[in-house]
């Protein structure tokens, strides 16, 4: 059965916001702030134990993140060492035997601003985050994009960029997700840094979410 390599991201450095964010939701073993990490998606989901199988008994990175869904599998390794990191890496695409530029290009699939929010759709946003809470009369960024797990290196090219507020991370499933807030001169400045980040990710053709 072949491998479908969707996602394959490497974090060089990750920022105490994302990395806050990771320690609130992941089950596994956290990183701390400024670890390197790396984000592996694949399809069918199943496949991803033996990714993370390949990844802990090759090197001493360690797994935070592990979702297995019936589609995709999404995995997320770190560790103080860049070098450590990169190494998980190469032994999971041997193992594959796929290379880097195997994976599917990022696509954005909506990226939007929305200034100075109401009150009660504030309170929405809210009911439905697992970061930062979000304050009516802020400016909100919206991005989706394919496959999922890039929303993980935007949150962080973002937090680089500009002083935003990450109120909500979803890197897995059909798509990922993230939702950031702040002033509309930060957010527009970090919707820079995003896109920028998505560009450059080098891959195979994806067809604006259709499933690679």
């Amino acid at each position: 059965m072949g491998i479908d390599l969707r996602t394959y991201s490497f974090i060089d450095s990750l920022q105490p916001q994302l990395t806050a964010f990771i320690c609130s939701t992941a089950r596994g073993y956290l990183p701390v702030t400024y670890d390197a990490s790396l984000w592996i998606e694949v399809a069918p989901g199943i496949a991803i134990n033996r990714v993370t199988d390949i990844a802990c008994k090759k090197t001493q990175t360690r797994p935070a993140v592990q979702v297995v869904e019936r589609a995709y599998g999404l995995l997320e390794v770190h560790h103080e060492s860049q070098a450590e990191v990169q190494e998980a890496g190469r032994h999971v695409l041997e193992h594959l035997k796929l290379k880097e530029s195997d994976r599917l290009r990022p696509v954005v699939m909506t990226s939007e601003i929305i200034t100075h929010v109401d009150d009660y759709q504030a309170m929405l946003i809210n009911r439905n985050r697992n970061g930062s809470m979000f304050l009516a009369g802020d400016t909100l960024y919206i991005l989706e994009v394919h496959p999922a797990g890039y929303a993980s290196i935007a949150a962080n090219e973002a937090e680089k960029a500009s002083p935003i507020t990450l109120v909500h991370v979803q890197p897995y499933g059909a798509f990922g997700r993230l939702n950031l807030s702040g002033t509309e001169a930060h957010i527009e400045e970090a919707r820079k840094a995003v896109h920028k980040a998505l560009e450059n990710i080098e891959g195979r053709e994806n067809k604006a979410g259709g499933g690679g």
